[in-house]
């Protein structure tokens, strides 16, 4: 399992602390939150290491399935884990397979990457060597965001560590690094590979970055890497750049006023922090730029309003603010036994009881994606999606209407 003690500088929140290098510093003094889903992740990895170490080391089946058995008796053990944890070792096996000769494996795999991070260490999931190549593997049981290993710092910190730990066995032989990001829960699978020499330029090239955010002088940058931090919901800075929104509170969007109803403006607004003159209709580009930034006012306001929730449920007092009990479903104390007596005062069981087919994923669950996809695949139809407004950023193709008019036109033809 993942140790409990971590890094300041930690590989898992390098992309937060590369782009924010006051957030390491900020968050040291705050509480570690731990969650149910973040127990389950340790779980699931405890499983997977499991089953790797089954699958590439000597081990009983006696040895293993005491050891299964014993995790699985964990209150948050889930038969899901064992589906994912199985495409874990499938897609580990088939990097294994990739080698010419057999590699050497390893799980779990403390590594110390200090050399370019102060104090850093962290552990790798999976680590594979043979030849010239060396792959990092790296399971996420999270079903979030994807998260690419296409320039992961994580995994090039990672690969980093497991460079310096092997050497001295392996000396220069290893030229490539390979690196993986396996999450199964949302059939998320990603690699990125670089040279040895690309990777250890990376790690010179974030040294000052790194010795800023460890020495407390870094600064404050709000985004999206933001999401993980443990003072979020309390970073002035974060507030500072969401409540700048109101430089716009006097403007309207342009595309929202009919043409003919517009009228020449002869007048402006000042804005609140700038003391800029500002129009008050809002151009395309405006509102481009605010899209972004209202983004994560939502997510700031989100954050917020747990971080109060968390406060009150522990007696703390947040001025102007209470917690009342919400709404709440009826639920039977024993369904069964409810079902009897309806029966009983004379309703028919027809009219009790109701008949309907499972769904497509719980068919799909039933049957397993391949022998589902060749007895009923032909009757599947994925209509297109509902557009849905996403950055320029985003790797999906634009929206194209006239594709879409005409999308069922071949098939039908």
């Amino acid at each position: 399992m993942p140790p409990e003690k971590h890094a300041l500088l930690s590989a898992s929140s390098a992309s937060r602390w590369l782009k924010c290098t006051a957030a390491p510093r900020f968050e040291e003094g705050l509480p570690e939150n731990t969650s149910e889903y973040a127990e389950e992740g340790r779980l699931a990895h405890a499983i997977g290491e499991l089953k790797v170490l089954k699958k590439c080391t000597p081990m009983s089946t006696r040895t293993y399935n005491t050891r299964l058995n014993k995790l699985k008796k964990n209150p948050l053990y889930d038969p899901e884990m064992d589906k994912t944890t199985d495409l874990y070792l499938e897609h580990i096996t088939e990097q294994v397979m990739d080698y010419d000769s057999a590699p050497t494996v390893a799980v779990e795999v403390r590594v110390d990457f200090s050399d370019y991070v102060p104090e850093g260490f962290g552990t790798c999931d999976c680590c594979i060597i043979g030849g010239d190549l060396l792959s990092i593997v790296d399971y996420k049981h999270g079903k979030g965001v994807p998260v690419s290993a296409v320039g992961n710092p994580q995994m090039r910190l990672y690969a980093l560590g497991a460079l310096h730990r092997y050497a001295p066995v392996f000396g220069d032989t290893i030229k490539r690094v390979r690196m993986t990001i396996d999450q199964p829960r949302l059939d998320s699978y990603t690699t990125d590979e670089i040279t040895v020499e690309e990777l250890r330029a990376w790690g010179e090239s974030i040294k000052p970055i790194a010795q800023k955010a460890f020495s407390g002088l870094g600064e404050f940058v709000p985004g999206d890497h933001c999401r993980f931090c443990r003072g979020k919901a309390q970073c002035r800075a974060r507030a500072n750049i969401n409540t700048a929104l109101e430089d716009f509170k006097d403007c309207v969007p342009a595309g929202s006023i009919p043409a003919d109803a517009l009228v020449p403006q002869e007048h402006s607004h000042t804005g609140a922090l700038t003391g800029e003159e500002i129009h008050p209709l809002l151009s395309d580009e405006e509102i481009g730029a605010l899209l972004y930034r209202g983004k994560f006012l939502v997510q700031w306001y989100t954050d917020l309003e747990n971080y109060a929730t968390e406060a009150l449920k522990q007696g703390k007092a947040i001025p102007g603010w209470k917690l009342v009990e919400g709404r709440s479903n009826r639920t039977f104390t024993d369904q069964e036994e409810a079902i009897k007596a309806v029966i009983a005062a004379g309703y028919d069981e027809a009219m009790v009881y109701e008949r309907k087919p499972k769904t497509l994923t719980q068919l799909e669950e039933l049957m397993g994606k391949a022998d589902f996809k060749e007895k009923i695949g032909s009757f599947v139809y994925k209509p297109p999606g509902k557009p849905t407004l996403a950055p320029a950023s985003d790797k999906r193709e634009a929206y194209n209407p006239a594709a879409t008019d005409f999308a069922g036109v071949a098939a039908d033809a």
